[in-house]
C-alpha cells in the first residue's frame, strides 16, 4: 500500500544535513515525514521541483518591522510579506519600536498584533534598559521571546545600555544568549563632530573602527566574567574578528548582508544617505576580512538587518538622516548571487541562514531538512537571473539600496509548515505565522 502525505515535493535537489542530492519530500501535519525516493506515495497536493533546489526555510534573526510606533515605515504584515517573497519563513523582530519592547505587557502586545497578521513564524526580542534589568531573567523566558537585545551604542530608537556596571548586571540577569549592537557610546559622542553635514562618506569616520572594537572588547570581557553566552550583531571590522575568535567559548557572531555586499566609499558616492546604516559600511579591507571569516567558519549567522525608513527620513541633510535600509526580501537573492560568483558554497549559505540561526539560538524544529522538523522550505532557482527593482519591494518604505542590481539565484516558492505560502512572486495564503518555539536554555 502506498504511503500518503499532505504534500509531496517531487524531484528537487534537497539540502539535507548529509548533503545536496535529488529526493522527494513527504509532509504530514506540517512536518517532514519522509525524504527519499517516494515514487509510489500519494498526496492531495504536489509540488514539482524538477530543476530547482529545495533548501530549509530561511531564518532572518535580525529584522525591524517598526510596529508599534512607525507604521509609515513598516508593519508586521508588510514586513512579513517581504519575508515570504524572499524565501524567509521565520524572523526575530527587534525591540527598538515605539514604545520599546521592555516589559511583559509590551511583549504580549507584539504577539497579539502578530497573531493574525504575520505571514511568517516569528519571535520578538526584549530590549535591555537600566529600568528593566531586574526583570530580564523572567522576560527572556516568555513564550515567543527570542532573547534579550542590548544597544551598547545609540542607534535608531531610545534603547541604550552603555555603562559598564549596567551591562554587567544585564549579562548576569539571565542565561539565554544575549544579542548586542556593539558600538561605544562615549566614543560616538566624542566623535559626533566628525560627521560632516551633507557628506555621508564621513559616517564610517564618525562611527570608526575603534568605536566598534572598544565596545566589542569590553562586552566580551564582561560576558566572560558573567558566564553569559553572547551574540555580536552585524560585525563590521577586521579588528573585531580576532577578539571574537579568542572568545568562542561564549561568543557567536552575525554578519549582515550590506557589509558583505557594499563597500565604502563607493556605496556613499552612489547611494548617499541610502547607504547610511549603523554600524556603518566600511571599506574593502573590512569587507574582505568578513568574507574570510565567513569561509573560515567564524561567522555563525548572516542576517539582513532589515531596517526600513521612508524616503523623507533618508532624503534630508546628513547626519540628520535615518540610519537603516530594508533587506529581508533581498537577503536570499543577494547571498545566492554571492554563491553564484564563488564567494561561498551553497552548503555554507544554508548553514548561515538556516542551520546556524537554529543552532545559535536553540530554535526548536527549524533550520534543517530532517524527519520531524517543521516543513519550512525555500525553493530556489539557482539559474534564474533577474534585476532587483524598487517596484518589487513589498516593504512599506518602497525602496531598496540594491535597485538595479542583477542577481543570479531567486526564490520561486516559500513553504511554511507544509503550506505553499508564496509562489512565483505572489503571496498565496492569508497570514498563518506562529510564534517560534525554543529549546530549554
Amino acid at each position: 500500500m502506498s504511503e500518503s502525505f499532505d504534500l509531496l515535493i517531487r524531484r528537487g535537489m534537497c539540502a539535507t544535513p548529509s548533503g545536496i542530492a535529488a529526493a522527494d519530500i513527504g509532509v504530514r501535519d506540517g512536518r517532514i515525514a519522509a525524504i527519499g525516493n517516494l515514487g509510489s506515495a500519494k498526496a492531495p497536493e504536489m509540488f514539482d521541483a524538477r530543476g530547482l533546489h529545495v533548501l530549509p526555510g530561511i531564518i532572518d534573526t535580525h529584522v525591524h518591522f517598526r510596529e508599534p510606533g512607525h507604521l509609515e515605515k513598516e508593519d508586521m504584515e508588510t514586513g512579513s510579506t517581504a519575508a515570504l517573497l524572499g524565501g524567509v519563513t521565520s524572523v526575530f523582530e527587534m525591540p527598538n519600536t515605539n514604545p520599546p519592547t521592555t516589559t511583559r505587557a509590551l511583549v504580549e502586545d507584539k504577539l497579539a498584533r502578530a497573531a493574525e497578521r504575520m505571514h511568517c513564524d516569528h519571535a520578538f526580542y526584549v530590549g535591555a534598559s537600566r529600568e528593566n534589568i531586574g526583570a530580564l531573567a523572567e522576560l527572556e523566558q516568555l513564550p515567543g521571546v527570542a532573547g534579550v537585545k542590548a544597544f551598547l551604542g545609540s542607534s535608531t530608537g531610545t534603547l541604550l545600555l552603555d555603562k559598564e556596571d549596567a551591562i554587567l548586571q544585564a549579562l548576569k540577569a539571565g542565561r539565554r544568549r544575549m544579542a548586542v549592537h556593539s558600538e561605544d557610546e562615549a566614543r560616538l559622542r566624542e566623535r559626533a563632530k566628525l560627521a560632516m553635514p551633507g557628506d555621508p562618506r564621513t559616517h564610517p569616520v564618525w562611527r570608526d573602527v575603534e568605536t566598534a572594537t572598544r565596545s566589542t572588547e569590553r562586552v566580551l570581557k564582561l560576558a566572560q566574567a558573567a558566564g553569559r553566552p553572547l551574540h555580536i550583531l552585524h560585525v563590521t571590522s577586521a579588528e573585531e574578528l580576532p577578539l571574537i575568535a579568542a572568545a568562542r567559548d561564549i561568543a557567536t557572531v552575525e554578519a549582515a548582508v550590506p557589509h558583505l555586499t557594499l563597500a565604502a566609499p563607493e556605496c556613499y558616492e552612489k547611494l548617499g544617505t541610502y547607504a547610511q546604516i549603523n554600524p556603518p559600511i566600511r571599506d574593502a579591507r573590512h569587507q574582505g576580512a568578513l568574507w574570510r571569516a565567513v569561509n573560515d567558519g567564524l561567522i555563525d549567522v548572516v542576517g539582513s538587518d532589515h531596517a526600513p525608513h521612508n524616503r523623507a527620513d533618508k532624503d534630508g541633510i546628513y547626519p540628520q538622516t535615518a540610519s537603516g535600509m530594508p533587506g529581508v526580501q533581498t537577503l536570499a537573492t543577494i547571498m545566492l548571487d554571492h554563491v553564484h560568483r564563488g564567494r561561498l558554497t551553497l552548503e555554507r549559505f544554508v548553514d548561515l541562514v538556516s542551520a546556524g540561526p537554529a543552532r545559535v539560538f536553540g530554535i526548536a524544529g527549524k533550520g534543517r531538512m530532517a524527519d520531524g522538523f517543521d516543513a519550512d522550505f525555500a525553493i530556489i532557482d539557482l539559474a534564474a537571473r533577474r534585476r532587483i527593482e524598487n517596484r518589487w519591494i513589498a516593504s512599506r518604505c518602497g525602496w531598496t539600496a540594491y535597485d538595479g542590481m542583477e542577481t543570479t539565484g531567486w526564490p520561486v516558492a516559500t513553504i511554511l509548515r507544509g503550506a505553499v505560502v508564496m509562489r512565483d512572486g505572489a503571496v498565496a495564503l492569508p497570514p498563518r505565522g506562529l510564534k517560534l518555539r525554543f529549546n530549554a536554555a
